[in-house]
């Protein structure tokens, strides 16, 4: 009688040790959500490869594990999800570098870089040419059509910057956008709509499987290599607001940043649960390259952005423009 009282004993115990244990953790899990000013979030991202870092933390549960419910929305267009934002629609959006000094210097918008996105590595971003093209090289794209997928954003500057060092003036090429962004691009390469077109990855794997698309230039040379596309951006108002939530989403995405760039197998099945992508196109997509922070919230490196506005002041006329003004100082 004696050891099964004992054995009840112990059992009653485990089973109060496992409740207790249970119960912490969930008081924990609160309090973690509740330490944030706004857990629920929805943040416009751009699907392709430069925003891997976000997938990858919203796939791993890094947002979850921070107290945050992270709703993504695709952006397709920079100018529409910047207005989105402004309008409090989206709490955070992450786009190409290009939109968000646009708009802060045009007083669209008072926006934070609140982390970098993504910088260019071979064959992220290519020029293509439909299957059975004569043009065979940069130089022979005088007098042609190229196809971008929104008007002189960053695509348009990488492309410019390789025209010129390759001796083709801006006014030897006509730049049109395609009519429904990178999806639809293979198939009007195809259907002779452009003579060539600049596509981001993973859309540049997908024309190539799909449409036989053929590369020819790759646009991470001279100028631009390693050139900074994608960044994460709030309005300074937002910012203000929710300092704790800022503060839980940075670290969550920087926890992201480090897997997507040291972890190729988690990046592939992040991109193919959330973008739908198949597992032949995420096998032999190029990557980005994926910033990680140094410091606290906002730490992003000044002197890679003001290579944006260089390259924006050389080839679109930008005016002169202090980047200080989007940064956020930890």
């Amino acid at each position: 009688m004696g050891i099964r009282r004992m054995r009840g004993t112990a059992l009653l115990l485990a089973v109060v040790t496992l409740g207790f244990a249970a119960a912490c953790s969930s008081t924990g899990s609160r309090a973690e959500a509740s330490r944030v000013e706004k857990p629920d979030l929805t943040v416009a991202v751009v699907p392709a490869v430069d925003s891997a870092g976000f997938f990858v933390a919203l796939y791993e549960g890094l947002f979850k594990a921070q107290g945050l419910n992270v709703k993504f929305v695709p952006a397709i267009s920079s100018e529409t999800a910047i207005a989105n934002q402004v309008s409090g629609q989206y709490d955070i959006t992450c786009g190409n570098y290009v939109s968000y000094i646009q708009a802060q210097q045009s007083h669209q918008a008072d926006l934070y870089i609140l982390a970098e996105g993504s910088t260019l590595q071979p064959g992220v971003v290519s020029i293509y040419t439909r299957p059975g093209s004569p043009i065979r090289t940069v130089e022979e794209l005088k007098g042609r059509t190229i196809a971008i997928n929104a008007p002189k954003n960053i695509l348009y500057l990488l492309a410019a910057s390789t025209l010129a060092e390759h001796g083709v003036s801006l006014a030897d090429v006509h730049f049109t956008v395609a009519k429904n962004g990178f999806p639809a691009m293979p198939a009007e390469l195809t259907a002779d709509a452009f003579d060539a077109a600049v596509i981001a990855e993973p859309f540049g794997s997908v024309a190539e499987e799909a449409a036989g698309a053929v590369p020819l230039a790759d646009l991470n040379e001279g100028a631009t290599a390693g050139f900074p596309i994608e960044g994460y951006a709030v309005t300074k108002q937002w910012a203000r607001k929710y300092p704790r939530t800022l503060a839980a989403f940075y670290k969550a995405l920087e926890e992201g940043q480090e897997i997507a760039g040291t972890n190729r197998a988690v990046l592939e099945t992040s991109l193919e649960h959330l973008l739908g992508l198949s597992r032949q196109t995420t096998a032999i997509m190029s990557a980005s390259a994926f910033p990680v922070g140094s410091g606290p919230v906002g730490t992003v490196d000044k002197i890679r952005l003001q290579r944006v506005v260089n390259l924006m002041q050389q080839f679109i006329g930008f005016p002169a423009f202090n980047i200080d003004s989007m940064l956020m100082r930890g």
